[in-house]
C-alpha cells in the first residue's frame, strides 16, 4: 500500500539523521519514486548521493535500506552540492572558474594556481592576461574582468608575470605576389558568390612556426587573495595526457561547470583572435559544445580531478584545447 504524506514525514523524521551519516549521502527529502526512468506516483524518502555505486562495493552500514518504517525508498544521483557562485562578481580569495583579465581586454577565466620557483601563479590563457601579445609585463591583472565590472582601483588581484607569445599568420596585402593571389582568390570566390555561399578563400603568408599554446601567467599582489580550488571541481590531484574519448569537464566563467568528451586528439586548428590576426594551433585536443566567449583560460580536467588542457577556443559546436603537458613545459610551471 503506498504511503501517505504524513506517513513519509513521520518515516523521515525518524531515521533522517541515520541516512544522511551515510557516506555518499548529500540530502534527504520526500519525492515521488523514479522506475526505469519514469517518475511515479508512489511517495518515497529521496535520498541524494554524490555518485550511484554498485551495491556490491558498498559496506553493509553504507547499503541505503529500500524502505524506512513502510515507506519506500529511492537513491537519486546529484552529484556534491555547493552553493552557487556569482563567476562574475569579486572573489577574495578567488578560485578557479572566476572571472579574471588584462585591464585593457573584457573578461575570460581564472584557471588554476600553478608554481614556479617557490611561488605561486594565475594561469589562464595570453589572450586573457596578456592581451594577446599586446601587454607588458607588471601590467594588472583584475578580479572580475573590466566586463564585469572590474576597476583597476579596486579589483587589481596579480600583474603579468610571463607569456608564450603567440605567433600570427600574416594578410596577404601588398607586393606583385599578393596582388596576383588575390586577383586569382577573388577569380575563385565568384563562383560562391553566385551561388550565395558565404564561404570564400582568404590570401595569407603565413608567419614561421606555428603555435601549440596560448597561455600565461600572473603573479598575485597578495597570496591571501587567491586560492588552489576551483569552483565545483576542487582541487587539482596531478595532471593526465589527454586521450580519445576521454570524459573530460571545466568550469568556467560563462557556463560555469560543463561536461564532455574528448572528441578528437592530434588537431591542428586555425583560429580567429579578431582584429584580422589568425593563428595556427598544432597539438590540441577538441572536445564538443562545453564553452562560449569567457570561459576562456578554464583548466579542463578528466573525472578524477587531474589536469588534462587548458580552453582557449572554440565555436558553438566545438571546444578547443592545449594539452597541459605543453603549457606547462613552455611556462616551466607546474602544480602547487
Amino acid at each position: 500500500m503506498a504511503a501517505s504524506l504524513n506517513e513519509a514525514r513521520r518515516a523521515l523524521a525518524e531515521l533522517r539523521e541515520t541516512l544522511m551519516a551515510k557516506p555518499n549521502v548529500v540530502a534527504t527529502g520526500i519525492g515521488y519514486k523514479i522506475t526505469d526512468g519514469k517518475r511515479t506516483d508512489e511517495l518515497s524518502i529521496l535520498c541524494s548521493v554524490e555518485a550511484k555505486r554498485p551495491r556490491a562495493r558498498l559496506r553493509s552500514t553504507e547499503v541505503i535500506p529500500t524502505a524506512v518504517s513502510g515507506v519506500s525508498t529511492d537513491v537519486v544521483p546529484t552529484g556534491p552540492l555547493a552553493v552557487l557562485h556569482d563567476r562574475k562578481g569579486r572573489h577574495r580569495p578567488a578560485p578557479g572558474g572566476v572571472s579574471i583579465a588584462h585591464v585593457d581586454i573584457s573578461a575570460g577565466t581564472f584557471g588554476c594556481l600553478v608554481e614556479k620557483d617557490g611561488t605561486h601563479y594565475i594561469l589562464s590563457n595570453n589572450h586573457v592576461l596578456a592581451n594577446s601579445n599586446d601587454a607588458s609585463r607588471g601590467d594588472p591583472v583584475l578580479q572580475p574582468g573590466p566586463a564585469d565590472g572590474g576597476s583597476r582601483s579596486a579589483d587589481e588581484i596579480a600583474r603579468l608575470s610571463a607569456f608564450v607569445p603567440i605567433v600570427f599568420e600574416r594578410h596577404a596585402s601588398a607586393g606583385a605576389g599578393c596582388r596576383i593571389a588575390s586577383a586569382v582568390a577573388g577569380v575563385l570566390n565568384a563562383p560562391a558568390a553566385a551561388s550565395g555561399s558565404r564561404t570564400r578563400l582568404r590570401v595569407y603568408t603565413e608567419a614561421p612556426g606555428t603555435n601549440t599554446v596560448d597561455c600565461a601567467i600572473a603573479e598575485p599582489l597578495n597570496p591571501a587573495d587567491v586560492t588552489g580550488k576551483i569552483l565545483e571541481i576542487g582541487t587539482l590531484t596531478s595532471t593526465v595526457e589527454g586521450e580519445l574519448d576521454m570524459e573530460i569537464r571545466k568550469s568556467g566563467r560563462t557556463t560555469g561547470l560543463t561536461s564532455g568528451r574528448i572528441e578528437q586528439i592530434d588537431v591542428t586548428a586555425r583560429v580567429n583572435f579578431g582584429a584580422g590576426r589568425v593563428a595556427i594551433f598544432e597539438d590540441q585536443l577538441m572536445g564538443g559544445a562545453m564553452s562560449q566567449g569567457g570561459d576562456s583560460g578554464s583548466v579542463v580536467t578528466d573525472t578524477g580531478n587531474r589536469a588534462v588542457g587548458l580552453l582557449f577556443a572554440g565555436s558553438a559546436t566545438t571546444t578547443v584545447i592545449n594539452r597541459i603537458q605543453n603549457v606547462f613545459s613552455l611556462l616551466g610551471v607546474t602544480l602547487p
